[in-house]
Order: structure tokens, then sequence, then C-alpha cells
């Protein structure tokens, strides 16, 4: 496929054209290649158009740590749990209304009798607590930046004083960092998401293919999007140099959107925090900044749940290595067993983003 030929974004001739691509560039490298993608929606591409059918051999592509909803902490759910129990309103995305916390999720707490919405975006949590006055309306915000950044907008337009916000907004590069520095996990490169660059600007990656000396393309969602994106990444492996690339010039900048970001980092801080069944990462999760103490759920209601430790079932999911590139989800003794989409025992069977749902719906790897 020449650089001149316009993109068509599910054309099979094009397809074929670039997996033929792929061909020549692993016999040209000659030997195993292991490229993580860093957000559920490539998964889903990757799945649901099944491009790893069109994969050479040794060329393995992997889920990282790209689902929001799969890396929110349990006792992040817990602490949404507390608030609804106290008799407040939360609010939150669909996604998260079924992740398991340590004992509960937010489905079982409403089953109990607690008051728990489910929203398609801050504002209309903020709609939510405008009409009902009367009550505590929280938010429960999760996501990497792309979400974050509408949250930070929300709380900077004076929202009303019956609405706060439980923050599980992460922020996605020092992730990657703790990825690539894991023993046990070799990536050859990374293709990064489209959407949180739209925010972030491609430029942010700059220092992390200096410091890791690996090869990072901003990649889109669509299947020639995937496979262009590969492609790129393959011929930086085959020239053994690190580079950024970005493959998605339609949406993506290198500054990224400005005034988003601006707003995002006025009202968000980072802090250490663990992300569900990986680590503790330095500087992955947002909260908010004092000058928006008073919208913080975590100052406004007690968020300490009992802690008496996880289901035993939960303890054996490997949710965590999937997403850390160390396993594939049929490699899980729960997977489609214990742990199914209408049973879910990870937060990975949970979310339209996770991989293990994901693998559930389209048939798994590698015969697609």
């Amino acid at each position: 496929m020449s650089e001149t030929e316009p993109l068509q974004f599910r054309d099979p001739a094009q397809a074929e054209q670039l997996a033929d691509r792929l061909e020549t560039l692993m016999a040209d490298i000659d030997e195993p290649v292991s490229l993580m993608h860093v957000c559920g929606s490539h998964e889903q591409a990757i799945a649901k158009f099944g491009l790893r059918s069109m994969l050479p051999d040794g060329l393995s592509v992997r889920m990282g740590p790209g689902c929001p909803v799969c890396v929110t902490n349990m006792p992040e759910v817990d602490e949404a749990v507390a608030i609804a129990e106290q008799g407040a309103t939360v609010a939150t995305y669909g996604d998260m209304f079924r992740v398991p916390g340590t004992k509960k999720s937010l489905a079982d707490a409403r089953a109990d009798g607690a008051s728990v919405e489910v929203v398609y975006s801050a504002s209309e949590a903020v709609e939510l607590a405008a009409a009902n006055p009367e009550e505590e309306i929280v938010f429960f915000a999760t996501g990497f930046e792309t979400t974050a950044a509408p949250t930070a907008a929300i709380l900077d337009a004076d929202p009303p004083a019956n609405f706060s916000v439980l923050s599980a907004h992460k922020y996605v590069p020092p992730a990657m960092e703790v990825v690539a520095e894991m023993p046990d996990v070799d990536i050859d490169g990374f293709l990064a998401a489209g959407h949180a660059a739209t925010i972030t600007g491609y430029g942010l990656f700059e220092p992390f293919v200096e410091t890791y000396e690996l090869p990072i393309v901003v990649g889109g969602f669509e299947p020639i999007d995937v496979l262009l994106a590969i492609e790129r990444l393959l011929e930086y492996v085959r020239d053994g140099k690190a580079g950024l690339e970005n493959a998605y010039p339609r949406c993506v900048s290198k500054a990224g959107n400005e005034q988003a970001l601006e707003t995002m980092w006025d009202v968000f801080e980072t802090v250490p925090g663990e992300w569900r069944g990986i680590a503790e990462i330095p500087g992955a999760n947002l909260v908010l900044r004092d000058p928006y103490a008073e919208y913080d759920a975590r100052r406004r209601f007690d968020v300490e749940p009992v802690d008496d430790g996880p289901d035993p079932l939960t303890e054996q999911c490997i949710c965590g290595d999937i997403m850390a590139g160390k396993a594939d989800p049929d490699e899980c003794d729960l997977f489609g067993e214990e742990c199914t989409p209408s049973n879910p025992v990870g937060a990975c069977m949970v979310s339209s983003e996770g991989t293990c749902k994901i693998w559930d719906e389209y048939g798994g790897h590698p015969n697609l």
C-alpha cells in the first residue's frame, strides 16, 4: 500500500496488502515480535474483525493496561458502594455497574436498596444533581485522560452544591512505564490509544521513547488503522530503532487538546495508586486538587469500607497478568467457567473494553 493511497478503513484489498507487508517485515526480522496495545477499543477492533488471524507467525499483539474499568481497584469500588450505602445516589458509567468490589458491586448495592444510577457522561450526573437538589449525587468517575478531561470541565463550571466526584480516574503513561520495566514482560513496541492521544497529544510519548528505547505508534480503531499502526511498529523493530509516530493524524495532533489539558491539570493532580491486579504505580491516579476539595466525595463522605479480604474466587482471577501482557484470557482457570459475562469474577469479564469479555464475545484467540 503506497503512502499516497487514501485509507479505506474496512477495505479487504488494503487489509490483504497490509497483511502481506507484515509477512514481509516479519521475514526480515526473523525472530518473534511482541507488541502491546494500550486500549480496549484496539482489542475490540482486533477481535471483531479477526485481525489476529491475519498476523504472521511469530507476531504477537497483546493487551496492556488499557481498559479503564478493568484497572479500577477493588477498594475504589468499595468506596463507591460505601457511599451508596450511606444514602447518597452514586452515578457511574454502565461498565462500572457490575464490577465486583471486595464484597459487592454497585449492582449488588442497588439490589440491597442503595440508590445507584447509570449515566453516560459526567454532565448527565450533574443534570441528575440539578434535578434532585435534596439528594447528594456522587459521580463515581472512572477512565483515563479521555474521560478525566470532561470530568474536570464539569468541576470547573461550578456544578450544584449537592454534586461531588469520587475520582478513580487514571493516567496512562506511568502505567506504560511500569509495564515496560517488568522483567517478565518482553515488549518490542507499543500501539498507543488514539482517543487518549486526542487529549494528550502524541508528543507526550517522546520522553518514554527516549528512556525505554522502544517504538510507539498512535493508532486509530478501524481495521486498517490497526494494521497500519502494526506495520509502522514492525518497521521500527526491523530497523532496530526506537521512534514515535502518529498513524492517526485525522484526530491526533502533537500538542493534543491544549484547553482540555489545561483544565484537566487545573482540577486534578497525580498521586501513586494501585491498578487492579497490576501494581502500585507512581503518579498514575488522578485526585482533586485542594481548590476543588468541596466537590471531593472522599472528603465529604466516610469512604472507609470494612476490609475483611476479597472473595477467595477473586484471588484466582488473573486479570492483572492479562493487562500486563503476561497471559491471555484462556490461560485463566476461571475463564468461561466460573467467570462469564453474566457472572463475572474479574473486571476484565465485565467491561466492553475488557479482554476477557471481548474474547468471550468474539471467540478468543487465535482462530477467529
